[in-house]
């Protein structure tokens, strides 16, 4: 290499023990790690930006590599706000059996469904979002908001997701055991379109943890960041 560029390796030699080359990587990712922590609204932590390092730019780099850099850029990640239950489940109306039973992989479209109600918080008072999510392609196929957590919240999210996708007899739909999921109305919504209903045992958020990992990152990713004046 020395011959082909005529540089002696004395030479050479001193600029690999100065450490010149080192210094000139890490500076450059020093840069990609900082541009893709910004853009990810400083939520994202050693394994989200050595993904996008490699889906990016092909470059494959330790995550300890990156939580050295980023201690040494100061990069803190936005710790996560603590979960508010959103629904109630104390109620009388009748509850589905835990048919999907963690099993959140999906070989088909339109094969299971799962939804959940959050809250965004405006200067004019509460706002509740109902999604619908394909546990397929995790993309989200209904959603509705209101200011109110009343039946029609959900059921507008499921039919959303109903007329878009026009799913085939037998689609699973799971959720918690909120009132509005074990309503009468929703109950009759499921029936008339051949949906087999499942929900979450009592007080446990893992069995829909899907739904609850979206909600976790539309807040940490956008709502946090934002006041909301109107609910417009």
């Amino acid at each position: 290499m020395c011959k082909v560029i005529k540089v002696k390796r004395s030479s050479y030699y001193h600029w690999i023990k100065a450490g010149m080359i080192v210094k000139k990587v890490d500076k450059q990712l020093n840069e990609l790690i900082l541009a893709i922590f910004i853009q990810g609204r400083n939520t994202y932590g050693t394994r989200p930006i050595r993904d996008k390092l490699i889906e990016l730019y092909g470059l494959v780099v330790s995550r300890k590599r990156i939580s050295n850099i980023m201690k040494d850029l100061n990069l803190k990640v936005k710790m996560k706000r603590r979960f508010k239950n959103t629904t109630n489940s104390n109620h009388n109306l009748p509850i589905a059996p835990n048919i999907l039973n963690r099993d959140f992989y999906a070989s088909n479209a339109n094969e299971k469904w799962v939804g959940d109600i959050t809250y965004i918080q405006t200067g004019e008072g509460w706002l509740y979002l109902a999604t619908v999510i394909d546990l397929y392609s995790r993309k989200v196929v209904g959603w509705s908001m209101d200011d109110t957590m009343k039946v029609s919240l959900v059921n507008d999210a499921l039919n959303m997701a109903i007329t878009h996708r026009n799913p085939a007899k037998g689609l699973l739909w799971h959720t918690d055991r909120g009132s509005q999921y074990a309503s009468y109305s929703h109950r009759d919504l499921l029936l008339k379109n051949n949906i087999v209903q499942s929900m979450s045992r009592k007080g446990n958020c893992w069995d829909n943890a899907v739904a609850e990992s979206f909600f976790k990152t539309l807040k940490n990713n956008i709502i946090y960041d934002h006041y909301f004046y109107t609910k417009k």
